[in-house]
């Protein structure tokens, strides 16, 4: 995948789709989620006014149709990560791991606590309430980390140099006020008045964002370019792009032959030695998957499907829908590349196919934040939909927690390989995306690691 390292000019705007009215600023300085990077390389792409580009087929999979004139979307072939905040010294930054509480410290003070310990209410599939190891603190830990300290966080002894960052370090909020305009007139309506939040990011930040569109040239699957470097040509120029609301702008630079920065996960060694009430040692092989980035996981209800098949229902939200919402077993399936394709083909189809999950494993405790909501406004009408407000989705936050209890090692490292957003390749790829939902745009990419049940007495 391409870099691209965004530097704005000015002020951004990033406001979701709560009111901005009156005292109420719109959350326009927040940092921006993946759904609007990617619509800014959409538009891009449009305004590039490429020649010969490949159309991809109009609707979902349920609406398959070979007629030519359904071919009218193009750039579906994007796929986005990011963005992170991107330090002067090509530092990335990364959300925090909720499980870490501790201030300038990558040790996890959050466990999962014993059933003999402690009763609870949790839903299911949930089995262990997840608890402090720590005593209270007012202290709050930095919300960034560098790639060091994920690092450290996964592997103790790895070394490195662990850097932990606040949102003043590489950011600040500028706040305006404005008026409501009669578009009649183009005076002041004397009606509305509103304030706004702009994110201003320090001179040594910029937006580091991951992003590839492979496109066929003459229809040609063997033949083929990616339009990311077509827009951006090399690490010596600087294109402009607008990003975010208010049409502002910001250059891109697209630095070459670099590697990807994200964290890298374990991929095995998930072997835990446990002692018992009877101080004996019993091995457990334990995994936890922690979101570098946001994830969505919607409700599903139960009915048939378009393929005319029978759907089960799934309740969404905080709970991945790959996970038995009553058993908490793990329903993914190891397939090798050939039969993804095959898949991709049925869908496309509208066909459906038969999975049969294949890792022993299942959820035992999860550790989430507060929902974030994902909207957006399509301004392009649009044949199967009127342009307007887009559906809103409350996402999982990056730096939540999922608790893992597999059966062997193998299972371990089956599951890791199926959660990690590099497999269990060579760190060059994002293999997998595992929300649901905007997985193309960068949602659902995490890492895996091992974790300790709740030593000690029962929490107080």
């Amino acid at each position: 995948m391409n870099i691209l390292l965004l530097e704005p000019s000015d002020v951004l705007f990033f406001r979701d789709g709560r009111p901005m009215s009156g005292s109420l600023a719109g959350h326009g300085a927040a940092w921006p989620l993946p759904t609007v990077t990617n619509a800014a390389l959409h538009a891009a792409l449009h305004r590039a006014e490429i020649e010969n580009v490949h159309a991809h087929r109009r609707g979902r999979s349920g609406s398959y149709s070979n007629d030519e004139k359904h071919r009218d979307r193009k750039f579906g072939s994007l796929v986005t990560a990011g963005p992170f905040p991107e330090l002067e010294n090509g530092t990335w930054l990364f959300p925090r791991p909720l499980d870490a509480g501790k201030p300038n410290c990558t040790d996890a003070t959050y466990h999962p606590l014993s059933k003999d310990l402690c009763a609870s209410s949790l839903p299911k599939p949930l089995e262990y309430p997840v608890a402090n190891a720590e005593k209270p603190t007012k202290d709050t830990p930095a919300p960034w980390w560098n790639a060091d300290a994920f690092a450290q966080y996964l592997t103790p002894t790895s070394g490195g140099s662990p850097a932990f960052h606040k949102d003043s370090d590489f950011s600040d909020t500028e706040s305006t006020y404005g008026i409501g305009l009669d578009p009649t007139t183009g005076t002041q309506d004397g009606e509305r008045f509103y304030s706004a939040q702009y994110l201003r990011l320090k001179p040594h930040c910029r937006l580091g964002l991951l992003a590839e569109a492979w496109d066929k040239i003459d229809n040609d699957s063997s033949n083929k370019r990616d339009l990311i470097q077509a827009i951006f040509p090399n690490s010596g120029k600087k294109t402009a792009i607008i990003a975010g609301g208010q049409q502002r702008v910001c250059t891109v630079e697209r630095p070459c032959g670099a590697s990807l920065p994200l964290p890298r996960s374990l991929i095995d060694d998930f072997k835990i030695e446990v002692e018992t009430e009877e101080k004996s040692l019993v091995e457990m092989f334990l995994v936890k998957w922690v979101l570098l980035t946001p994830a969505i996981f919607p409700r599903i209800d139960e009915g048939t499907s378009k393929r005319g098949t029978q759907r089960k229902g799934h309740p969404g939200g905080w709970l991945p829908t790959w996970i038995c919402p009553s058993t908490g077993d793990v329903l993914l399936q190891t397939i090798n590349e050939d039969e993804r394709k095959r898949r991709r083909k049925l869908n496309a189809e509208g066909k459906g196919y038969e999975s049969k999950p294949d890792i022993s494993a299942k959820l035992v405790a999860a550790l989430t934040g507060k929902p974030i909501p994902v909207t957006g406004y399509a301004l392009i009408p649009d044949p199967d939909r009127a342009a307007g407000p887009k559906s809103t989705h409350l996402a999982v936050p990056a730096g939540s927690v999922y608790y893992f209890q597999c059966k062997n090692e193998e299972a371990a490292k089956k599951l890791a390989a199926a959660l990690n957003w590099h497999g269990q390749g060579d760190f060059t790829t994002i293999r997998n995306r595992r929300s649901t939902l905007f997985g193309e745009k960068g949602f659902g990419l995490g890492i895996c690691g091992t974790w300790h049940p709740h030593k000690g007495n029962r929490p107080s």
